[in-house]
């Protein structure tokens, strides 16, 4: 079983900068971990993924540029650095593992609200 905690978010100006933490805890054997999110009313969506191990990635056409995902082995915590955001970055952020970088995902967070006043 794999816990994975989530925390960073808050209530930020449009243009501004956010980042997420999600500390995993367990049996950490998950290979890949990933960020999601879902706005009000919208389906949850993918934001972007990495691998534990060589720091491959993968990112949502709508966050290029914009946010980076990235691992602290050590510390078994994967952040997502969120910059330039406007209001339709407003969501619940969720952290998720899992074996693929692709996905099937085997385990998520609680979720931490994220939301852009513009």
């Amino acid at each position: 079983q794999v816990q994975l905690v989530e925390s960073g978010g808050g209530l930020v100006q449009a243009g501004g900068s956010l980042r997420l933490s999600c500390a995993a805890s367990g049996r950490t054997s998950s290979r890949y971990m990933g960020w999601f999110r879902r706005a009000p009313g919208q389906e949850r969506e993918f934001v972007a993924s990495i691998s534990w191990s060589g720091g491959s990635t993968v990112y949502a056409n709508s966050v290029k540029g914009r946010f980076t995902i990235s691992r602290e082995y050590a510390k078994n915590t994967v952040y997502l650095q969120m910059n330039s955001l406007n209001a339709e970055d407003t969501a619940v952020y969720y952290c998720a593992a899992g074996g693929f970088i692709r996905g099937p995902w085997d385990y998520w967070g609680q979720g931490t609200q994220v939301t852009v006043s513009s």
